[in-house]
Order: C-alpha cells, then structure tokens, then sequence
C-alpha cells in the first residue's frame, strides 16, 4: 500500500503535468484563435483570418468584417448561385440576422422581420408557433437556429400554412448527423440542464437525422445544400452543415 507521503508526491506530479498540459493548449489556442488560414466572406468580401467561435470554439469561424457564421455564408452562397430571392418576393425573415438581414431587403419587394423579442428592426413581434399572420401570404420564409428552440411540430405547420404554393422555407439549425433520432428527454427544465444537455440554455433539443421526417411530416418536400469541397476551404465552412430548403407544393396531395 502506498503511504501518504507517496500519494501525496503522486498526486502534485500530476496536478504538474495537467497544469503542463492546460499552459500548453492555452497557447495552441491563443495562436490559432485569431484565424488559421486566410477565408473569404461571400457576404461582405472581406478577405482575411476569421478568428475563432462557439462553445467549444470553432477555428476560422466568424468574418473579420461583418461578423459572419458559418451558416450565413452557406445560405448566401446558395442565395447568390441560385437566385433565391427575387425582386417580386414577399420574405418572412425570423429571429433576423444582421448579416443577411440588409442583404436580402434589398433584393425582393417585401421583407418583413419577426420574431418573440422587442425590437425596432421587427415587422412582427409573434410566436413562431401561432404567428397570427395570413396564410399563403410569403414566397420566401427565413428560419435559422429556431427550431431548436420551440414546438417544432407547430412552428413547421404554420411555416407550411404562410408559404404561397411553390413557396420555399429556408430552415438550419444544429444537427447531429451521426444520431438517428433527435435527442429530446422529458424533464430538462432548467438553464443549466439544458446547457448541459443540449449545448445552451435556451435550447430544448438537439436534432438527429430525423430532423428531416419532421420537415416532411409538415407537408414539405424537402433538399439540402451541403457544405463541402473547396467552398470548406475558401469561404470557412463547417465541413457537411446542411441548410434544408422546404418547398410547400403547389398541388396539395389528396
């Protein structure tokens, strides 16, 4: 058996060697916090180091200019390849980022903003899942990292019921690819159950794959645009984040 006086050395060599480790990857952090390599903001143009962001950080993440995400510059580099707005479109932008937020107004005829918040840039101040606002009345839907946050089933319907025919709903939130099923228990309540089980406090899922049974159960047909190749590299993607784009029919099946 070990003595205290060994257990006591033991245990100081350790807290030595971790204190070692924590030096060690403080710096590694410090050195790559600031941005790895050179990106490119689709968005804004800025071309430069993105510094690091999240919990955990993700390196070459947020725009040195506009402050731009991973998932803005996805969405925009679609927005921009596909013509996704057009001049004659009436938008419906949730919870609005300032990133994309000016950027889309000036392309359709009318963009409105919504969200549960009290802000001068709304349009809406609604609950995304009974909004109160007319149905078949938006070309266009914006909707990122809400879902997570709500009764996706009624937020989805009545996303579904605001969409014009051939109407499309732009929709990301996180996803957890390798998870079949979205991880939601029953009984997380509380801000530090759910930051610890779900990576934030006002979250009350985290999705798996059949984030998009859920989509589709609300009526939509349903098509990702995926991060990959060398649009990773240039612009500082998050390697495979899909955005989801939701179409409502325009015939609605019998």
């Amino acid at each position: 058996m070990q003595g205290q006086g060994e257990l006591r050395d033991q245990t100081a060599e350790y807290q030595e060697r971790i204190d070692d480790w924590a030096k060690k990857a403080v710096q590694r952090f410090r050195k790559a916090a600031g941005g790895v390599t050179p990106r490119t903001c689709p968005i804004c143009g800025y071309h430069g180091l993105f510094p690091a962001f999240g919990q955990p950080p993700r390196f070459d993440a947020r725009c040195g200019s506009c402050g731009s995400l991973e998932r803005h510059r996805l969405i925009w580099l679609m927005v921009l390849r596909e013509d996704f707005f057009e001049d004659d479109h009436a938008v419906l932008h949730f919870a609005p980022e300032q990133q994309l937020s000016g950027r889309i107004r000036v392309r359709v005829d009318r963009y409105e903003t919504a969200d549960l918040r009290e802000a001068d840039i709304l349009t809406h101040r609604v609950n995304i899942e009974d909004t109160g606002l007319p149905d078949c009345s938006y070309d266009r839907i914006v909707c990122n990292h809400v879902l997570e946050h709500v009764d996706d089933t009624k937020a989805l319907a009545e996303l579904f019921r605001m969409l014009r025919p051939g109407g499309k709903a732009l929709l990301s939130t996180p996803v957890i690819e390798g998870w079949a099923k979205t991880y939601e228990p029953e009984g997380i309540d509380s801000r530090e159950a759910r930051k610890l089980h779900f990576g934030q406090a006002d979250h009350v899922r985290f999705y798996g794959r059949d984030i998009r049974d859920r989509i589709r159960a609300a009526g939509f047909q349903l098509r990702e645009v995926v991060a990959e190749g060398q649009d990773v590299i240039d612009y500082g993607l998050w390697r495979g984040e899909a955005v989801f784009v939701a179409t409502r029919p325009r015939e609605q099946p019998e």
